[in-house]
């Protein structure tokens, strides 16, 4: 009788012979044997049998696993995988785009096809036909070699998430299997490699996206939150919208980025400049200060979009805010886009909120085209109005090589550092007037004056010939530039006292920063200019 054996039905006959007790002891050549030899010099030699052999080996358990198929399939497996590139002789299953030189398409071509070079992950996709069980240990046995490097264990772990997980590439998970998908993620967060960098961090937030939609276990989102922390740098706005739980008043899942963003504070603190670990992991654009303003832009950018969700609370826009607040950047304008775009979907707030949400901003770090939209924004409480004005107003003079004229007091109360003990009599202005909203009359004077300080500013020689300039020419040039400030002042004056808005009551130290975003004028207004 012939009987025709082949990757698919091996490992049930072996099994079969197994039970059959059919030895060489029984009889010379006999059928266990040339099983034997039929695996080792065909099936484990050939890379997509061995995989196929081991998929079987599953309906076959305890039997394959008693007689060696499984063990001997891993080592196949896992010696093929770790083996150098140049000696991949067999075929292999990787889509990617080729290069027009492979195609033959490319017009330098000089029609010699060269050996194309194996990628390093050339294996990563055949393992993905394999069940998590399996997947498992032949991931385990491939690190145990220690030949292939942490990067490319994590490409095969991110190749296998996207193919058995629907909707992961998506950020959603199908809950359709519960049990069998939490355990996929709960076993692919488990074989992550350990150094650090070797997998992206748009990974690991997808990863827990899933984990969170499929309520894995604590110690595996544990984990993944950690080496989020660690990579926070390198993710993007998209990848932290996570949503909140179902039930939940918000869009999205603000908790989940706090605590992220402790995780990265956490981490900074303990990290070693000098770390060879780190040196390597990192390139010199990320050391740790490069990684706090790479953080402290990606919140702001967040912080813009969570403020168009309409219930998210005052509370958690500021918690999250304050916790990057001591990273040093040079630019405040996406800070200061956010905290518009929350002031505009939520105009029911009150004066002390938007004085709160106010002092998160810096104007001095403003750019001149976010100044030259807060000075228009009617959004904004009318002491940062002035402070944004000042401080362009400071920015244009000293770049004229001027001085700053002298203030009221009560005024300078109303900048970082002014004097509250000035800002104490019977006749200035309140907190509660300078926390007011500015009104049309206030935004129109503002926006007049603006463009007569900007014309006053520039009044320099292109050429940069301003030694040429009499010494009376400057003289006049500085006084005209404290007369607009003041008359700046002396119009929102007025307009206060016409609404009989003025009283005697403490003036406090203003917010401390600003920032820009594209906002709409009301119909009152012009047009203004927006930023990006």
């Amino acid at each position: 009788m012939t009987v025709t054996l082949n990757a698919y039905n091996v490992v049930a006959a072996r099994c079969a012979a197994e039970y059959l007790e059919m030895y060489e002891t029984v009889e010379k050549g006999n059928l266990i044997y040339k099983i034997d030899v039929f695996l080792n010099l065909s099936i484990f030699r050939s890379w997509k049998d061995s995989i196929i052999v081991l998929q079987t080996t599953k309906s076959l358990l305890p039997w394959s696993e008693e007689i060696k198929v499984v063990s001997h399939c891993l080592d196949s497996i896992a010696s093929k995988a770790s083996i150098d590139t140049s000696k991949v002789e067999w075929s292999y299953t990787y889509n990617r785009k080729k290069l027009p030189s492979e195609n033959g398409n490319s017009p330098q071509w000089n029609g010699v096809r060269k050996p194309q070079m194996v990628p390093k992950d050339w294996w990563v996709e055949d393992l993905c036909e394999l069940h998590i069980d399996l997947y498992k240990r032949v991931i385990t046995t491939i690190k145990t070699k220690s030949r292939v490097s942490g990067d490319v264990i994590g490409e095969a772990l991110n190749a296998y998430a996207l193919r058995r997980l629907p909707g992961f590439s998506k950020g959603t998970v199908q809950n359709n299997d519960f049990i069998k998908y939490r355990s996929l993620v709960e076993t692919i967060v488990r074989l992550l490699p350990t150094e650090r960098g070797t997998v992206s961090c748009s990974f690991l937030l997808r990863l827990l996206r899933a984990a969170i939609l499929l309520d894995c276990g604590e110690m595996e989102r544990n984990e993944l939150m950690r080496r989020i922390g660690q990579q926070l740098p390198e993710a993007t706005v998209t990848d932290l919208l996570i949503r909140a739980p179902a039930g939940e008043a918000t869009i999205y899942d603000v908790d989940i980025v706090h605590n992220l963003v402790e995780e990265f504070v956490t981490h900074s603190s303990q990290i070693d400049p000098t770390d060879n670990e780190f040196q390597k992991s990192r390139s010199p654009k990320f050391g740790p200060d490069a990684c706090k303003v790479l953080v402290a832009k990606l919140i702001d950018g967040y912080l813009a979009e969570i403020a168009r969700d309409p219930n998210l609370h005052l509370s958690k826009f500021v918690y999250l805010a304050e916790i990057v607040a001591s990273f040093s950047r040079p630019s405040h304008d996406g800070l200061y886009r956010a905290i518009d775009m929350y002031l505009k979907e939520h105009p029911g707030i009150s004066k002390s909120e938007r004085k709160r949400i106010c002092r998160l901003m810096d104007c001095r770090k403003l750019s001149a085209e976010a100044c030259m939209h807060a000075v228009q924004n009617e959004r904004l409480p009318l002491r940062v109005v002035v402070q944004v004005l000042f401080f362009e107003q400071v920015r244009a003079t000293a770049s004229a090589g001027n001085s700053t004229p002298d203030l009221p007091g009560s005024i300078r109360a109303l900048l970082p550092g002014g004097s509250h003990g000035s800002s104490r009599s019977t006749t200035t202005n309140t907190e509660e007037d300078w926390d007011s909203v500015p009104t049309a009359e206030d935004i129109k004077a503002l926006k007049g004056e603006l463009v007569t300080l900007r014309l006053g500013s520039s009044g320099t020689d292109r050429n940069g010939n301003d030694a040429a300039k009499s010494d009376a020419e400057k003289i006049a040039a500085n006084r005209m530039k404290g007369l607009v400030m003041s008359k700046i002042f002396s119009k929102l004056w007025s307009s206060k006292e016409r609404h009989g808005e003025i009283s005697s009551s403490d003036t406090s130290e203003s917010p401390g920063s600003v920032n820009a975003e594209e906002t709409k004028s009301t119909p009152s207004r012009s047009r203004r200019h927006s930023l990006s």
